[in-house]
């Protein structure tokens, strides 16, 4: 599992064209690896719980980023339009639910991004630590009836085609 979580994070370093900056994240470098250690994971995890925020960006790289996530308690159901995400569970577990239709659907902050209240319709099941969830553009999805979950959530923008 080790190798494939590896594997998974030098995929999002290396499918990165274009690369803008998000305030307080590393830049991906163009010429090189980046790694991240797991005590540099577990210190963002522990700080993510400490300061009660849900996100926090290790690496940003334009078209991808990947992010620490903790969530305590239920997640508002999000869709995005143009993003994919792939999510490594590292502690805890909740209760996933991927498809359906977004209940009290709201516009989000860029087109093709919504929120709603749950999700209706879709697939739930059970994630728990050392699961892996691959979530495609347009696929509404949340986590719910979680004490606390951290996972590590790698994004990635989809391309036009050329």
């Amino acid at each position: 599992m080790k190798s494939f979580r590896c594997s998974l994070l030098l995929f999002a370093l290396l499918s990165g064209q274009a690369y803008g900056q998000v305030a307080g994240a590393p830049l991906a470098p163009k010429d090189s690896a980046a790694d991240m250690s797991l005590s540099e994971l577990e210190a963002a995890a522990a700080h993510l719980k400490d300061a009660g925020i849900a996100t926090k960006r290790m690496l940003e790289g334009g078209i991808f980023s990947v992010n620490v996530r903790h969530i305590k308690g239920a997640e508002t159901a999000l869709q995005h339009g143009r993003i994919s995400e792939i999510w490594v569970i590292r502690e805890g577990s909740g209760i996933v639910a991927t498809g359906g239709e977004l209940i009290d659907q709201e516009a989000g902050s860029s087109p093709g991004e919504y929120r709603g209240s749950g999700i209706r319709g879709g697939h739930e099941r059970l994630i728990k630590a050392g699961d892996v969830v691959f979530v495609p553009p347009g696929v509404p999805h949340g986590i719910k009836q979680t004490d606390s979950i951290v996972y590590l959530n790698i994004r990635f923008e989809l391309r036009d085609e050329d």
